[in-house]
């Protein structure tokens, strides 16, 4: 009996809040003509997200680092793991680029990730060797936001060179809102990468960053002009081998070379080149006059 009468009472509830769908149609036609409308203007990317993205991310690293991986994934063959990023990346390519070479494309971008895995280790153990606070390369791997960054600007950099579009940018653009730290796929990278704490982070398009160079948080690698008719030049700085820029210098410029071995300190804003070895420091007392460099300093106050 009570059963009975509970299930009348789910009928008549759910008669309640029925609606005819008709009506709400009818409700919402014009609007959803102009949604429509302004929708076809943009091309059908397939689902294709910042979400999405991630997880693809997420496979990569995983197969190259098993630090990414849960227990169940590990215990799954590589190779099956490998066809299905293959199968995925396959389908997201081909709706972004109208070609034959798409599987080719695909094929040899997977066939780059142990090279790209030493490179990222590379970076690890430049920031496990560096940091005193580090105590172990997993530990840095796992945790460190420099790392995951420069690791996933490792992951798309290949796929811009082989003009894929869209993709890299928003393979670096998850990493930046993960980790705060803003790579564009396209900067020039040399080996062990440092990165230390990371937040704010900015580096430019046509950035050339040599070997063994640090930098810490809230560094801008910029560009000294916005104009959208110069994308074609070189629009940022280069840092040499063994460069060094503490927290919240600004450098600026395509022009602007910081020569080997220089370090630059913090708070610095720098528009010109700096031969190797200079280094340069902000210095708040004298307004007309702020960057010191080596020759003029002791180093003190870096």
């Amino acid at each position: 009996m009570d059963d009975r009468m509970g299930l009348s009472n789910r009928k008549k509830l759910a008669n309640e809040n029925y609606h005819e769908p008709n009506k709400d149609l009818t409700k919402y036609k014009d609007l959803a003509w102009s949604l429509e409308q302004q929708a076809a203007q943009h091309p059908r990317l397939c689902g294709l997200t910042l979400d999405s993205v991630g997880a693809v991310l997420g496979q990569l690293m995983a197969l190259m680092f098993p630090h990414f991986a849960n227990c169940k994934l590990t215990r799954r063959p590589a190779e099956i793991r490998l066809t299905e990023i293959d199968r995925e990346l396959n389908s997201i390519i081909s709706c972004l680029k109208d070609s034959e070479r798409v599987p080719r494309i695909v094929e040899d971008y997977l066939l780059q990730l142990p090279s790209i895995a030493e490179e990222c280790l590379l970076d690890a153990q430049a920031l496990a060797d560096g940091d005193p606070a580090a105590e172990t390369l997993e530990e840095v791997i796992l945790s460190y936001p420099g790392f995951y960054a420069v690791a996933v600007y490792r992951l798309a950099n290949p796929l811009l060179h082989a003009d894929i579009p869209i993709l890299p940018r928003l393979m670096t653009e998850f990493a930046h809102q993960r980790t705060g730290i803003d790579i564009h796929p396209g900067a020039k990278i040399g080996s062990s990468f440092y990165i230390d704490h990371g937040t704010s982070v900015v580096i430019g398009e046509t950035c050339v960053i040599g070997d063994h160079v640090k930098l810490y948080q809230g560094v801008t690698l910029g560009g000294l002009r916005v104009e959208k008719g110069s994308q074609s030049n070189k629009r940022h700085p280069t840092l040499e081998d063994g460069v060094t820029v503490y927290a919240n210098a600004t450098i600026l410029g395509g022009e602007t070379i910081v020569g080997q071995g220089s370090l630059i300190g913090g708070n610095v804003w720098l528009t010109r080149s700096v031969p190797a070895r200079s280094r340069v420091m902000f210095k708040p007392s004298h307004t007309e006059d702020m960057i010191t460099y080596a020759d003029e300093m002791d180093g003190s106050g870096i």
